[in-house]
């Protein structure tokens, strides 16, 4: 059932920005009187799964899952249908419109990109508002553990001020800053100390098989007692909290380890928290050293618990404008600062590049339109930047050669034009291998 519904928002979110990108190509086309042969979800090679025509356009789906396209006359792209381009060109072709009317065309794609980012950011502003946990209120630092991480110097219990030259206001700021880190200025034990990561951190923490880095330290709330184990008749309750063990505090899920040191198949005493109450179990310690106990809890339970200082932020529409453009922007600024660490070798960055697993695996196995709609609008931006690039066969392709003929007066050539389409589409093709790569290379050393 998890499988379904991530599969579910993966396509719906895939089949959303493509359709829309293609209508923004597909719109302003129709605007100029431009002919659209096809307008297609999904690739139809060979055959489709649906297919419709009305008008001068057939409409389809495709069976390949890889993305979309709109078809239109007269324009050297992936359908390379040189017959066509061999005729004399006719009125309602592409090639035949004024420069500025194809470069609006070739830009329709990613403007709708953008603006649908920017519109869902604006509703998530009003919808939802924003919630986040002020930075001072950590007092006992982070949990880490990646071992990579550990590794560079940094422990549990870190209280991380700076990264780089940047603040640490709230624990949001930890993952905005984190990919360019270099310095991370910490409190440990009272003191300051900077750590200095090395220049190929990020290459070195995508090649290991432990992703997480600075984690809330939560309280051993319990979950579920597993009936097979140890303390299934202790009359433990979903929700009871550990206070301590042996008369020894318990704040911290993690510490629980270190508590039960060297009682493997004894007894321990403990202090929980159950309704505003304390209540105390005598517990059985098996001989691994487990408790067969599941921790759980929500950000819910911890707020009432009193560990953290939760923000949350409510806005009416006007005010969400503002939010949801900031934001907007926020993000683009930060996948141009992911692509440039990509394209930048000594970073090791391009191990993290990913594919369509990579884009499955970050929607969460249960269904939360807020997480839907957060991700989409991500999505949004990647494609519209991606699609940007000043490669042959993506619109950033067209958009460059249109923006030389419009400076220089001199329209590229055909022929030339054939020649950088099917470059780009080699070079697009090599990029797609090496993401999709990348994730079965994971898959396999996972």
């Amino acid at each position: 059932m998890e499988f379904v519904i991530k599969i579910s928002q993966f396509l719906l979110s895939l089949s959303l920005l493509i359709v829309l990108h293609e209508l923004g190509h597909f719109i302003p086309a129709k605007l100029f009187k431009t002919r659209v042969e096809k307008f297609y979800l999904f690739f139809d090679i060979k055959y489709s799964l649906f297919k419709k025509k009305i008008g001068e356009t057939v409409y389809g789906i495709g069976w390949l899952p890889l993305g979309g396209y709109v078809k239109i006359s007269g324009m050297i792209d992936e359908s390379m249908d040189k017959e066509q381009m061999a005729e004399e060109p006719k009125p309602w072709e592409f090639r035949s419109k004024p420069s500025w009317q194809r470069l609006i065309i070739m830009l329709g794609g990613v403007t709708v990109n953008f603006i649908l980012a920017a519109i869902v950011y604006i509703f998530m502003a009003y919808g939802y508002g924003e919630s986040d946990i002020a930075a001072n209120s950590i007092e006992d630092g982070y949990l880490v553990e990646n071992t990579l991480l550990r590794d560079f110097g940094l422990q549990t219990g870190d209280n991380v001020k700076a990264i780089n030259d940047n603040e640490i206001v709230n624990y949001s700021d930890l993952k905005k800053y984190f990919l360019e880190a270099q310095v991370i200025t910490v409190e440990r034990d009272g003191v300051e100390k900077k750590i200095t990561l090395p220049e190929d951190f990020l290459g070195r923490l995508s090649s290991s098989n432990e992703r997480g880095f600075f984690e809330l330290r939560t309280p051993f709330i319990i979950s579920k007692v597993v009936d097979t184990l140890a303390n299934n008749d202790k009359d433990l309750q979903k929700g009871d909290t550990f206070v301590s063990l042996n008369g020894k505090e318990l704040k911290y899920f993690d510490q629980l380890e270190d508590r039960l040191t060297d009682l493997n198949g004894k007894t321990v005493e403990a202090e929980l928290l159950r309704d505003g109450n304390t209540i105390t179990r005598t517990l059985n310690v098996d001989e691994n050293g487990r408790l067969g106990i599941i921790s759980g809890g929500t950000y819910s339970d911890i707020e009432k618990l009193g560990y953290y200082d939760f923000i949350r932020k409510e806005y009416n529409f006007g005010e969400s404008i503002g939010v949801g453009l900031t934001r907007f922007k926020d993000q683009i600024s930060s996948y141009w600062m992911q692509l440039k660490l990509i394209f930048t070798p000594s970073t090791g960055a391009y191990k993290g590049v990913g594919g369509f697993k990579a884009i499955f695996d970050i929607f969460p196995d249960n269904w939360s339109w807020e997480s839907f709609w957060n991700i989409t609008a991500f999505l949004s931006i990647m494609l519209g930047v991606l699609n940007l690039l000043p490669i042959p066969a993506l619109d950033g392709g067209h958009v460059m050669f249109l923006l030389y003929e419009m400076v220089s007066g001199r329209k590229p050539s055909d022929k030339f034009m054939e020649y950088a389409q099917m470059i780009g589409f080699f070079i697009l093709i090599a990029l797609v291998l090496f993401a999709n790569g990348n994730d079965i290379f994971k898959a396999f050393t996972n």
